[in-house]
Order: C-alpha cells, then structure tokens, then sequence
C-alpha cells in the first residue's frame, strides 16, 4: 500500500510549467529514487512534497492525510516530512549530538537517548562531541540523515545528498545510507540524476522528463523493460540499432534476435545492453575490430566495429574484463531477447542500415 500518493501535480513559475501532471506512488517503508536529468522537474517536486511550494494543482497526500490539494496546504513544520539537502547543511557550531538533538524536545535523558540510537544506526556512536569540520563529506552527510530521522518523520526527503561526495565515497555511503533507512523502516524519496545511483539505491524508480514521470517501477523492470526509447538510452548503457519486426523476430544488422514481449510488424529501434554484446572467436561470431577500450578495474567497456552482412559498419559497446588493443580483430554475438521500439516520425534511422535490417 502507498504511504505517499502524489496525483497530478502540476506547477509552474511565471507560466513557465515545471510540473505537468506528476503521479509518484511509494509504498510504505519503502526507498523511490526520481531519476531525470537537470531541469526536468525532480527538485522541484521534492520542494511540492515538502510544503516549500505551492502547486498549482493536483494533490499530495501522505497515509490518510491530505497535504496539499484544492484549497489546502499544510506548512512544511506541521507535515511530519524531513528533508536531507544536497551537502547535509549541518549547523557548524553545533557538535555532532548537537545537530542530531537539534528539534528534539527538551527531555535531557529521551532526547540523549535518542541521539545514541541513530548514531548507532548511521554507525557513528563514540563521535558525539564531533565537530562537523572535523567530519569527512560522508560521516557529515550520515549526521544530516540522523537529524532528519530524529523526530520520526513519515517521509524524508533526499535531495542528490550524494554528489558532492567523492566518487570513492559515494558508493559506500549510499549503501550506509540505503541500510540507515531500511533499519529505521523510514519511507523515502531520493531526487538523482546518477543511474547507478538510482537503480543500485532505490526499491522504486520514478523516470522523469520534462515536468512528468514517464515511467515508475522497480529498478529491473526500468532497466529492462524501459517504457521508450528515451528511457532506454537515459536509464543505463544501451546500444540502439535499426530493426524490423515481423512474425515476431527481429531482424537487425546483426543477424535475427527474439523479441521481448510482442509487438506488432513495423520498422523501428531495437535496444540491447552492452552485457548482452559476447565477444568469441572471430570465426564463431560477426567479425569486429576493436576501436577503443575503456577500463574501469573491475571491467572495461569495449567499443566496436562490427561488420555486418551487406558490408554495413555498426558501432557496438560490450563489457569485458579483458585487455584488448585497438584495432584487435574479434567475433561478436548477441544473446538474450531485445526490446523493440517502433519508429517515431523524428527518429533518424542511420544510412544504409535499414537496409541491411530488412533484408
């Protein structure tokens, strides 16, 4: 069952719209992501559900309890809504159980109490008299989420409260912080434009472009049956190729591949993942030539040239924990079913590969 229910939200600046019809649904206890690229809306949708903005229309409503609608908005101090800013925003004089206590009732012994609690959940017990500037970016960031779990919020609010991190930190404070949550068995709202953020964080992700969510599931169903082409290319790596479907199978530059789900006959887009791109013998696959390879240590992505029937040069991405030159002959293969799109009026399919993929 949903704990927050957004509908329809709508919200503009200056009749500039922001927001245009924005449903969101996040079971209770449970952690949504909003994933979309800058501009698209996300922060301000966070500000709707915090009470820091008006909308213009629509409603949000958290368990039974209606916090803006038509002719209603609850202030932010009264809608039991935590918020988490982008870099923690601890106040500076204040010590570590300062900033935590900070909105606690006055009680010595229950506020001290609770205090102890939450830093043992964010695991920063024994760092009590810290003062915030002797803190790294992510134990400052673990103090912020204490504070906002201090006085039992229903819902917190994250905004990107990861990317001023250090890109060694951010992994592992976002797998402190997912656990913090869970172990609290706090609902939360995550705002991102990191993918592997989102899909590696969240239990539910809600893609958004252009003021809307365009598409809301888990991080698999997003991933791996994205609701467009768009969301395809935005939500992980994907290599989009020319296909045609009939009688089920699509027929692509390289080579016929079963279609996911069904769809009916058309030309469109097919779109694999680099995971599903195998490398084997140049004799057992298509023959490609390696163009460029990027490592990562525990992988690398491998670009490709791929030369499929009818002497057509396709750009393909695979992932590897090989060491391949440039220029090194290989043989490829695609495994697993593909998504298809069918084409838009604006697609501009490339030259010549529609061709090769109707043959």
């Amino acid at each position: 069952m949903s704990l927050l229910e957004v509908r329809g939200v709508t919200k503009a600046f200056d009749r500039t719209p922001v927001l245009q019809g924005v449903d969101l649904d996040v079971p209770s206890g449970a952690l949504a992501a909003v994933l979309g690229p800058s501009g698209c809306g996300k922060t301000t949708l966070l500000r709707v559900i915090a009470g820091f903005e008006r909308a213009s229309g629509g409603t949000v409503t958290v368990g039974d309890r209606l916090l803006a609608g038509p002719g209603r908005h609850v202030a932010p101090e009264r809608r039991r809504v935590a918020v988490v800013p982008q870099e923690g925003a601890l106040f500076p004089h204040l010590s570590v159980a300062g900033n935590v206590a900070y909105g606690l009732p006055r009680s010595a012994p229950r506020r001290d109490r609770r205090v102890a609690e939450l830093l043992e959940l964010v695991g920063l017990q024994g760092y009590e008299q810290r003062m915030p500037a002797e803190l790294s970016g992510g134990q400052q960031q673990r103090v912020a989420l204490a504070r906002a779990l201090a006085p039992d919020p229903v819902v917190i609010l994250l905004d990107e409260p990861f990317s001023a991190l250090d890109a060694g930190l951010r992994a592992s404070v976002r797998a402190d912080v997912r656990s913090a949550l869970h172990a609290s068995g706090a609902t939360a709202v995550l705002v991102t434009h990191d993918q592997e953020e989102a899909l590696s964080t969240a239990d539910v992700v809600a893609v958004m472009r252009d003021g809307r969510v365009v598409q809301a599931g888990t991080p698999q169903e997003i991933y791996r049956t994205p609701h467009d082409i768009d969301v395809a290319r935005f939500v992980g790596e994907a290599v989009i190729i020319p296909a045609t479907v009939r009688d089920g199978v699509v027929w692509t530059t390289l080579g016929a591949l079963p279609l996911a789900g069904a769809a009916a006959d058309g030309v469109g887009m097919a779109v694999l993942r680099p995971e599903q791109v195998i490398l084997v013998p140049e004799a057992d696959g298509l023959p490609a030539r390696v163009l460029d390879t990027v490592f990562y240590g525990h992988d690398a992505n491998v670009m490709l040239e791929v030369r499929c029937p009818g002497d057509v040069l396709m750009p393909v991405m695979c992932r590897t924990q090989g060491d391949l030159p440039r220029s090194e002959s290989v043989g490829v293969r695609i495994v697993g079913p593909v998504t298809w799109f069918p084409k838009r009026p604006y697609d501009v399919m490339p030259a010549g590969a529609q061709d090769a993929a109707s043959a």
